[in-house]
């Protein structure tokens, strides 16, 4: 139930709309079931007036017939058109809101989750939501509405009446549709995991099909999608017979209300008590009251699948951001230096820490290269200077203030970030490059990819920066992703440059001609590599060696060369107290 009340709450904005669509549904339920009862009533008095010569005023039931059939056909396009409507917007505001909740998150809270279950969460369960409205709470609105004005209404004619319809429509609508939705929930939950499987399956399969095919595992990835493809048929299967039962159910409800009507009414036909008119008027107000609640097997059963979304959905806007926000304008500050005193720094849960007493500067406009054996915590000091983690020990300051003090995307702003995971998006070679620098000219777009060392290969396409790259940038490979989102990085022209393995992928000449053109950036701006290529350190300001976690060696090339055996162990690729690096 509390969930159910938090989906009601995102509801809110929209509760006009919302309450417009349950209007109009509920005029055109009433409009039909009013045609129906008047329909059967008119023919019925018709021919007992003509069998008794007598007559008949025709005009106002002929009257009220026509304007319930115009009122049911324009208030059904009208109840489709605001619903949708509504439901759509609604729809769009929450992809806004899951947005917002995720992006605080990212990437620490995050790290655990696939990227194609939070694909699942951010397409499917958001798109899963429309059915609170549409397949939920519209159609029990207007069943209890409807279902109470009818039931009212018999009432007003004969109690015994109304006690025989409200009973039915309580079975047939509510507990026989609610016992089967609760006897089918186990196939549904079924059927939403083995959904959320084969989606975030399919998502990974589609972004490193590349390595799959590569390796040759494409076969064994398409065997277990259509497995989880067969297991999901079989599934749903499953719960729409329960679905199909329920909806027999109704029907089957319908024919004995009717047939219950003609039981009751006949006697008080034949009594006298009642117009013989009625009887056809009641019957036929039996069988199309059943419409009221004909929705309700499909809603009960969507409850189900809605909840699980919902609570998968809310279970990531419970989650608190690992890294905290300041509050305040963005600071202003006149130099860009990174400077560590005493950090440390350990994943939750994690005994032993990753990065212990780290002191050292790196100046603004600085060229700084930090090296050292895979897990030496490289990238993780990359994610405290870029704020996605924060110290757990000691500080980190940036133009002279605490990192904490810094809003994350004012902080960002000021450093450009060409990261080992290459994120390239469907669409053109200018498109990806834009999103860095939407406004960039053709000048300056060029003069990124030509200190990528890009140009060459963009002369060789049909179409040059036109070119559509494709699904997953499938269609370049891997070192020209890498030099496209260094080209892409180039042209934030941002005072701080990020490269983390900016090379990796590349041939020596090409590697080489890339850091050569990176290196020869006018107007400097301070440069911070990680590498594990060495030809470039004797370039750099000053060189730091890391290994597990802590500072082994720092300094300029020259001087590390004379006074660090690690590091002439680094440099001569000679193992002594260091893993070498591949």
């Amino acid at each position: 139930m509390r969930v159910f009340l938090r989906l009601l709450a995102l509801h809110r904005p929209h509760a006009g709309w919302l309450a417009l669509g349950v209007v109009l549904s509920l005029l055109t339920l009433l409009a039909n079931v009013v045609l129906m009862t008047t329909s059967g009533w008119f023919i019925a008095a018709m021919g007992l007036a003509g069998a008794a010569g007598v007559s008949i005023n025709y005009f106002t039931p002929a009257a009220v017939i026509r304007a319930c059939a115009i009122v049911r056909t324009t208030g059904r396009y009208g109840e489709r058109l605001i619903t949708h409507d509504a439901t759509l917007r609604l729809l769009s505001r929450l992809r806004v809101w899951l947005y917002g909740v995720l992006e605080p998150l990212a990437p620490a809270a995050l790290g655990q989750e696939r990227s194609g279950g939070l694909l699942s969460r951010f397409t499917a369960d958001i798109d899963t939501l429309d059915n609170v409205y549409l397949r939920i709470l519209l159609p029990i609105s207007v069943a209890l509405l409807a279902s109470a004005l009818f039931v009212a209404w018999l009432w007003w004619l004969s109690p015994a009446l109304a006690v025989a319809e409200a009973g039915l429509l309580l079975a047939s609508g509510l507990v026989l549709p609610w016992l089967l939705a609760r006897n089918g929930g186990l196939a549904g939950e079924r059927a939403m995991a083995a959904q959320e499987r084969l989606r975030a399956d399919t998502a990974d399969a589609l972004q490193g099909l590349g390595e799959l095919v590569f390796h040759g595992a494409d076969g064994e990835q398409a065997a277990r999608i259509d497995r989880i493809g067969r297991e999901l048929g079989a599934a749903q299967l499953r719960a729409e017979r329960w679905t199909s039962a329920g909806q027999a159910l109704i029907v089957l409800g319908a024919w004995v209300a009717l047939w219950a009507m003609l039981a009751l009414v006949a006697p008080q036909v034949h009594a006298g008590t009642r117009p013989p008119a009625h009887l056809a008027m009641l019957a036929l107000f039996a069988l199309a009251s059943f419409e009221a609640v004909a929705p309700l097997p499909l809603a009960f059963r969507s409850l189900g699948a809605t909840l699980a979304s919902a609570r998968r959905l809310l279970e990531l806007a419970d989650r608190k951001p690992p890294v905290p926000e300041p509050t305040g304008p963005a600071p202003r500050v006149q130099e860009y230096a990174f400077r560590f005193a005493s950090v440390g720094f350990r994943y939750p849960g994690s005994g032993k820490p990753v990065l212990e007493e780290i002191d050292f500067t790196i100046p603004d406009g600085s060229r700084t290269a930090i090296v050292g054996p895979t897990g030496a915590g490289k990238s993780t000091l990359l994610q405290l200077m870029v704020r996605f983690q924060l110290p757990s020990a000691g500080r980190l300051s940036f133009g002279g203030l605490d990192i904490r003090a810094w809003p994350g995307e004012a902080l960002r702003e000021r450093l450009a970030v060409a990261d080992q995971n290459v994120h390239l998006f469907i669409g053109t070679l200018r498109q990806n490059l834009l999103l860095a620098r939407p406004g960039a000219s053709e000048r300056q777009l060029l003069r990124a990819c030509d200190v990528a060392r890009l140009h060459d290969w963009i002369d060789t396409l049909p179409r040059g920066l036109d070119t559509e790259i494709g699904e997953a940038a499938l269609r370049i490979s891997g070192g020209e992703a890498r030099r496209l989102a260094i080209a892409r990085m180039l042209l934030r022209e941002a005072p701080v440059l990020i490269l983390d393995e900016p090379t990796e992928g590349l041939d020596a000449g090409s590697a080489r001609q890339l850091m050569e053109g990176i290196l020869n950036l006018q107007p400097r701006r301070t440069l911070i590599l990680v590498t594990h290529r060495l030809n470039e350190l004797p370039r750099m300001d000053q060189v730091i060696l890391l290994d597990r976690g802590k500072v082994l060696a720092r300094g300029d090339h020259a001087t590390l060369m004379s006074e660090s055996d690690a590091y002439r162990a680094l440099m001569e690729l000679r193992p002594i107290g260091l893993d070498v690096p591949g």
